[in-house]
């Protein structure tokens, strides 16, 4: 039979679980340096320490002799120094070599620009090696291994472990690292499980206690990757529980409204419409509709590719608002497009006898005010705009839907601030950056999700070609080309002027961003162009930084044919429609992602003629940047480069969204931990449907926890 816990036994376990919440400080080893250098890592309290989790193992359970150690392979010995040498380039770099044998043969380990390592390793040291092998000069060796100092005359067969390498920064290394960690668990690990037992054993999880255990100091790799996944759940289910939950306390007393979807403004709007919706189209106006009827607040997303019709969609959902009586507010992220909605929908609604006004920053003062006047008295059933419509100036009489084009474009706060201008009101979000699955239910884990993947008219098509800065040449052979045929191109520069320093790019790394020195700028690009590279050209600027009305001008002068050449900024990346462009370069490609380029290249071939677009890089082959951009040469599928942009970067740079209630998750990984994203979504809607605020007794540590890790979602609410 199993030992039953004792009351004293169970009360020190409350205790130690207790402790986590306690500074770092009141751990052992953590002196005032190293407590100052573990809070620049992000660790003040035992749990953060406890969830800061090794970013690799090394295992030493596999040890290989030198002599069976294979070239071009990843190899760990274990060895004893029989010399440390010092050696200096004419550049002045700093190598240190050490010279390690066992009793099969010599192997080499060079180290660069760490000269303290001559002082760490002496002659006689057993030293752990753990690296890629090569050959060179009569012996085998490792550049820049990772290394470990077993100590003196301890044999390969006293170290067969798996070593944790956690993430460190200036003021404790990796060894004291594990001594910490190692400290912390000894004195406060055994802690209690937050999750329910039963879930815990549906799931087939290590218990929280032995998760971080055996993340931190695994019996094999096999233990590490299952505690990691644990741990990973854990931060899955939190995030998705506070969504929820958040999501129940913004509805708290609000009374939804349900919308009439059979009415004559909807049959004289799907009558008006210039063509029949596809079935993919009919599916998701349908889902939407069955919200909007529905006794409840709607909570939707709709992913589309480029072109697949997501405006006539909306459409459907604005005719339903007209039939209810009420009111729709539809906003974009910037003025181009918003005016192209109103450009699209508004003869379509005219044709339904649906009322509607454009606000934006462009809108002259007396026409806003006019437009102001009607929305306040509800006049007016649908209004278009940009970030103007959260102007306080702007009142609706009955707001019943709210549409957010490219949603992730907007702060939470902004979101949050256009809803309540109608307590109740529906959302239906929508974007055409193509967004993972996994990724989409991280983020949007409250939302309902509806997605169109075909297009109704796929167009002429797009080739896409990688060039480097020395090949532009032919790129810009292909805008004389398409210029010489009548037709129009873009090119894309990642900075507006030589000023920029790179930090207000939307798509790029941030360890990419400081690195901006040698970038192509939109101002300099043009001037470029109308000098050397196509005189006589007719070349304009569209930029971000532009007002409104300079904006809205420019657009209108490529639209309407009097510009031929557009050089501009991603601001063109969302729903720019000008299809006589069949042409566009984009200058320092490897500087934005995946989905901004393909986006981007959605701009051209959209008519009857075919597009291409050249993608400038000065990355090396084999890099990762070029990776990615030979993707865009291989496939048009949008929702397929999602996916493989998810697994070569970190999620939050996927959409590179940088925002107020941004999420950032740091043990999972969305492109593994794809079915672990699956479950906690399901359990945590199975735990909300019957505690959605989690007061109920069983849940009071699963709230808690909740709290702790995304508080943040909270703040906003608890503000307003």
């Amino acid at each position: 039979m199993g030992r039953v816990p004792t009351i004293a036994s169970a009360a020190e376990r409350v205790q130690r679980t207790c402790a986590l919440s306690d500074s770092v400080s009141r751990l052992r080893y953590v002196s005032g340096a190293r407590e100052a250098a573990l809070e620049r890592l992000g660790i003040r309290r035992v749990r953060d320490l406890m969830l800061h989790v090794p970013h690799r193992y090394l295992d030493f359970t596999h040890v290989t002799k030198i002599a069976y150690a294979d070239v071009g392979q990843e190899a760990t010995v274990v060895a004893t120094v029989d010399r440390v040498s010092r050696k200096s380039t004419r550049t002045r770099l700093k190598i240190v070599e050490v010279t390690v044998m066992d009793d099969t043969g010599v192997l080499v380990a060079t180290f660069f620009r760490q000269p303290w390592i001559a002082d760490q390793v002496k002659a006689g040291d057993v030293i752990a090696l753990s690296g890629k092998v090569s050959f060179a000069y009569g012996f085998k060796q490792m550049k820049a291994p990772f290394h470990e100092v077993v100590g003196s005359g301890e044999g390969a067969g006293g170290y067969a472990r798996v070593l944790p390498v956690h993430p460190v920064g200036e003021g404790v290394t990796a060894s004291w690292m594990r001594r910490i960690v190692a400290a912390a668990l000894a004195d406060v690990g055994n802690v209690c499980d937050w999750l329910p037992a039963g879930l815990v054993a549906r799931r087939g999880l290590m218990t929280l206690a032995r998760a971080l255990r055996e993340v931190h100091f695994p019996a094999s790799l096999a233990a590490a990757e299952r505690a990691r996944r644990r741990l990973a759940y854990d931060e899955l289910l939190c995030l998705q529980l506070a969504l929820l939950t958040r999501r129940e306390l913004e509805l708290a007393g609000v009374e939804p409204t349900s919308h009439v979807t059979d009415g004559p403004h909807m049959e004289a709007l799907l009558g008006a419409l210039p063509f029949s919706l596809t079935d993919e189209q009919r599916l998701a106006a349908d889902q939407i509709l069955d919200d909007m009827a529905a006794p409840h607040v709607m909570n939707r997303l709709l992913l589309g590719d480029v072109g697949t019709g997501k405006t006539a969609v909306a459409a459907v959902a604005l005719a339903a608002v007209a039939d209810t009586g009420t009111q729709a507010a539809v906003m974009a992220p910037t003025s181009v497009l918003a005016r192209q909605y109103a450009e699209k929908l508004g003869p379509v609604l005219d044709a339904a006898h649906v009322s509607w006004a454009l606000v934006t920053g462009a809108t002259p003062a007396d026409e806003r005010a006019i437009s102001e006047m009607a929305c306040a008295r509800g006049e007016l059933a649908v209004v278009f705009g940009t970030t103007a419509l959260l102007s306080e100036g702007l009142e609706f009489s009955a707001l019943s839907l709210v549409v957010i084009d490219e949603q992730h474009r907007f702060g939470v706060d902004q979101r949050a601030a256009l809803r309540r201008k109608g307590a109740g009101a529906d959302l239906l979000a929508m974007t055409a950056t193509p967004i993972p699955r996994t990724l989409a239910l991280s983020l949007y884990g409250d939302v309902s999700l509806s997605r169109i993947r075909r297009r109704p008219r796929a167009g002429a098509g797009v080739t896409t070609k990688v060039v480097t800065p020395d090949n532009l040449d032919l790129a810009w052979g292909a805008v004389r080309d398409a210029v010489a045929a009548g037709h129009q191109a873009y090119v894309i520069c990642p900075l507006v002027d030589d000023k920029d320093d790179g930090s207000a790019l939307d798509d790029v790394p941030e360890a990419l961003r400081s690195s901006s020195s040698n970038l192509r700028s939109a101002v300099s690009t043009l001037d470029e162009l109308r000098t050397r590279i196509l005189p006589g050209v007719r070349c304009d600027l569209l930029t971000g930084r532009m007002a409104p009305a300079e904006k809205d001008l420019a657009m209108e002068r490529f639209r309407s044919g009097r510009t031929q050449v557009l050089v501009a900024t991603t601001v063109v990346e969302v729903g720019v429609d000008v299809p006589n462009a069949t042409a566009m370069v984009v200058l320092d490609a490897d500087r934005f992602g995946l989905a901004t380029l393909h986006q981007l290249r959605g701009r051209v071939g959209r008519g009857e003629d075919a597009g291409v677009v050249y993608l400038s890089c000065a990355a090396k082959r084999d890099s990762r940047a070029r990776q990615r951009l030979a993707a865009l040469e291989a496939t048009s599928d949008g929702f397929e480069l999602a996916e493989l942009d998810l697994r070569l970067r970190h999620e939050g740079e996927v959409l590179g969204y940088r925002q107020s209630g941004g999420v950032s998750l740091e043990i999972s990984d969305l492109d593994a931990d794809a079915d672990l994203v699956e479950l906690a979504h399901a359990d945590a809607r199975e735990i909300a449907a019957d505690d959605p605020r989690l007061l109920l007794p069983a849940h009071r540590t699963m709230a808690a926890e909740v709290r702790d890790r995304f508080g943040a979602y909270f703040e906003e609410l608890e503000r307003a």
